[in-house]
C-alpha cells in the first residue's frame, strides 16, 4: 500500500514529468515538467519541481522508467540518469519509492481514460471493444509497448521491450529505401524507425534514396515542414504512420488484443489526422490469414497529455485491482 500523499513520477529519455496525489481518486496535481538533461539526477529534478507544489510533502512515490525496471538502480536507456529508489527515498525523505517499467501506467490508464471525455481518438472505424487483452506502444524518443489483460477480477500489466524487435521492409518501395537506414547496434529494430528520432531517419533515408539534400535536422522539422505541404516530409510521415500501423497490428496478434490497441507516445497525439488517413489502418489489418479479425480490432490514439500520470494514479488508488512487476525500497 501507498502513504498518502503520493509522488507519481513518468522519466523518459527527454522529459521528466511529476505530479502529486493526495488521496485515493483525487484529481491528479500537475507539476511542472523537466528536461532531464536540465538537471544531473532525478532528486535534483523532483525537488525543483516541488518547488511549485504547496500542499503536505509527499509520504511515498511510485515513478514510471524508460527501461526495463530489473533492480532497484537502473540507467535509463535513452539518457544518462540512474533512477536509484534508494538514493531518491532517503533525498526526498518517503517512506517507499517503487520503480515500475514506463508503459506499466500507460497500460493501467486505460483502463480509465474515456472517449467521451476526449481522452481518446479512434483510428478507423470498428465495432464496440470486446472484453479482452489491451494493447499500448508508443513513439517517443524511444518505442514503448506493453499490455493489459484481464484474468478474472484484476488486469495483469506485462510491460516490454517489443520495441527493440527486429524491423524490415514488406515492399520494393520500403526495401530501397533499407539500405539507406541509419543502423543502430547494427539493426533496425522496431524503435529505430518509430521513434522521435526514427521519424528523422526515415526522412534521411528517403532524402538519400533520391539522392537530394535531407534539409531536416532534427525530428521536429519533419512535422513542421509536413504541416506547410513539403514533399519529403509528407512522404516520411506516410511511412511512418504505415510503419506503426504494421507494428501495433502484429503486437495485436501477439496478445491477441480483442479489447483494443492504444497509441499513446509523444509524436501520435501531433499527427492524428495522419494516422486516421488510412496507411495506419492499411497496414494495421494486413494480416493474412487473420486480416478479417485484424478490421474488427478497435484502435485508439491516446491524446490525454499525460496518461502515465493518470496511470499511476489508477495504480495506487486502487492497487488490488492491478498486478505489475516493480523494483523499490522502503525505509526500515
Amino acid at each position: 500500500m501507498f502513504a498518502f500523499p503520493v509522488l507519481l513520477g513518468d522519466i523518459g529519455g527527454t522529459n521528466a514529468r511529476f505530479a502529486v496525489l493526495s488521496a485515493p481518486g483525487a484529481a491528479v496535481k500537475l507539476l511542472p515538467r523537466k528536461l532531464t538533461a536540465q538537471t544531473p539526477d532525478p532528486a535534483g529534478a523532483i525537488r525543483i519541481a516541488l518547488e511549485a507544489y504547496d500542499g503536505p510533502a509527499p509520504r511515498s512515490a511510485i515513478i514510471a522508467v524508460a527501461t526495463r525496471v530489473d533492480a532497484p538502480a537502473i540507467r535509463l536507456t535513452n539518457a544518462s540518469w540512474v533512477i536509484d529508489a534508494q538514493a531518491i527515498g532517503k533525498a526526498l525523505n518517503l517512506e517507499r519509492v517503487t520503480l515500475v517499467n514506463d508503459y506499466t501506467p500507460v497500460a493501467a490508464s486505460v483502463a480509465v481514460l474515456d472517449e467521451a471525455k476526449g481522452d481518446l481518438a479512434p483510428i478507423g472505424t470498428f465495432p464496440p471493444p470486446k472484453h479482452g487483452a489491451r494493447v499500448v506502444l508508443g513513439p517517443g524518443t524511444g518505442l514503448g509497448a506493453g499490455a493489459l489483460v484481464p484474468v478474472e477480477d484484476r488486469l495483469a500489466i506485462l510491460a516490454t521491450e517489443a520495441g527493440h524487435m527486429e524491423f524490415g521492409p514488406t515492399n520494393d518501395e520500403e526495401a530501397a529505401i533499407w539500405p539507406h537506414l541509419e543502423r543502430v547496434g547494427g539493426r533496425v529494430s522496431g524503435e529505430v524507425v518509430l521513434s522521435g528520432p526514427g521519424l528523422f531517419r526515415i526522412a534521411k533515408a528517403l532524402a538519400a534514396h533520391r539522392c537530394v539534400d535531407c534539409p531536416f535536422t532534427i525530428p521536429n522539422d519533419v512535422l513542421a515542414a509536413a504541416r506547410e505541404g513539403d514533399a519529403l516530409a509528407m512522404d516520411a510521415l506516410r511511412h511512418f504512420a504505415r510503419f506503426l500501423g504494421r507494428f501495433a497490428g502484429d503486437l495485436a496478434l501477439t496478445f491477441e488484443s480483442s479489447g483494443g490497441v492504444f497509441i499513446a507516445g509523444g509524436i501520435a497525439p501531433r499527427m492524428v489526422d495522419i494516422l486516421q488517413a488510412g496507411d495506419f489502418r492499411d497496414a494495421f489489418d494486413r494480416k493474412a490469414p487473420h486480416d478479417a479479425w485484424a478490421r474488427k480490432v478497435p484502435v485508439y490514439a491516446i491524446v490525454n497529455p499525460e496518461p502515465a500520470l493518470e496511470g499511476l494514479a489508477a495504480i495506487v488508488s486502487n492497487p488490488q485491482r492491478f498486478i505489475f512487476q516493480s523494483q523499490g525500497w522502503q525505509a526500515t
